[in-house]
């Protein structure tokens, strides 16, 4: 079994990972009673989505993560 994601095994490898699943249980998961692994699937689906394109991240300076990723695009293309 392989803990860390670079390989370094460093415990702050997962950090962001686990942050995302904590967000994603209490924003979403406990907060529906879910009755089928369907209405999980759009539970999370429809999470994702509102976490990608309309959520705004303190860490990407209040943009959220689509706007951060073609902004970053856009700046390699211009340079």
């Amino acid at each position: 079994m392989r803990i860390s994601m670079d390989g370094r095994g460093r415990y702050l490898d997962n950090i962001f990972i686990e942050r995302l699943w904590r967000s994603l249980k209490q924003e979403a998961i406990y907060l529906e009673e879910i009755s089928d692994g369907f209405q999980a699937r759009r539970v999370v689906k429809n999470w994702m989505a509102f976490y990608n394109t309309r959520r705004p991240h303190s860490a990407l300076d209040r943009q959220t993560p689509d706007d951060a990723y073609w902004a970053g695009l856009e700046e390699r293309h211009a340079a």
